[in-house]
């Protein structure tokens, strides 16, 4: 009698131990699909450009749209035509197509072009899971034709848009309003040598890895303007390695001109660790 409970209780130990297997890969299989999409607010820049059927395929037919966050411009790829005001302060959530891009990988580095056909599908799937397969592989294409030409102006696949709320308004209301834009107008702007420039960063760092697109690397000098605050408010370099860097992370000390903050015209110098 003791001998069958004993076996018996073997018998339910090694099964439950099958069943904590069996299922474990499917809760983290869950938990990964359950990851939150990507989300950037701001406001929207609506325009009616003339770039072929590339640019119609991104817009779904209708009028090409961006989404400004800070100093970053997103192009939005939509699946579907949405109604977008000009101007007006919107969110959207999604997939920012390079960041997955560069988070998939590439065995060969970059070094046979950028980016691949393969991640492009990847990521259309990870935005719009039931594309039909023929509609997948033309998103795809026309995904990858848009960011081998513009590797480093970002393409966000939109599962969802919408105006802001006047609760999350709120929030931006809480930032400078009408009267303090008007006198951030007025805040003086001087022009600063680029080593003179660097010695005042205090957070950010002038030394990046080389994306994926630029596998070997380099170091280009980027034109941006510092707010009286410390923070990159403007990029005027069109130099795409200059587009890659993270510049929300940099900050310097004031730059101060009579006793009162002002606003800096600089170059920084930025160098790209060729990738291994």
């Amino acid at each position: 009698m003791n001998r069958s409970r004993r076996i018996f209780c073997i018998l339910v130990t090694t099964l439950a131990a099958l069943v904590g297997c069996s299922s474990q890969p499917s809760a983290q299989v869950s938990k990964k699909a359950e990851t939150a999409p990507h989300r950037i607010q701001g406001k929207a820049q609506v325009l009616v450009e003339s770039g072929g059927a590339g640019d119609a395929a991104l817009n779904a037919g209708g009028s090409s749209v961006y989404i400004w966050e800070g100093a970053t411009r997103y192009r939005l790829f939509l699946r579907t035509p949405v109604e977008i005001v000009h101007g007006g302060e919107y969110f959207a959530e999604g997939v920012f197509a390079q960041k997955a891009i560069e988070e998939i990988g590439d065995p060969d580095q970059g070094k046979n072009g950028y980016p691949l056909q393969s991640s492009c599908e990847r990521v259309v799937r990870m935005a719009w899971t039931n594309l039909a397969f023929d509609a997948a592989d033309t998103q795809a294409a026309v995904l990858r034709a848009r960011v081998k030409r513009y590797p480093a102006r970002p393409v966000f696949l939109v599962t969802r848009i919408g105006p802001v709320t006047s609760k999350e308004g709120a929030a931006a209301s809480a930032e400078p309003g009408k009267d303090a834009a008007a006198d951030e107008k007025k805040v003086p702007e001087v022009s600063v040598a680029a080593d003179k420039q660097r010695a005042l960063l205090v957070a950010g760092s002038p030394v990046q890895p080389a994306p994926l697109w630029e596998p070997a690397g380099g170091t280009v000098r980027c034109k941006v303007v510092i707010d009286p605050e410390g923070k990159i408010s403007e990029l005027e370099s069109g130099a795409q390695l200059c587009e890659t860097v993270p510049w929300s992370q940099f900050r310097y000390r004031p730059t101060v001109q009579g006793g009162h903050p002002v606003q800096v015209k600089t170059e920084v110098e930025v160098r790209f660790e060729p990738r291994k």
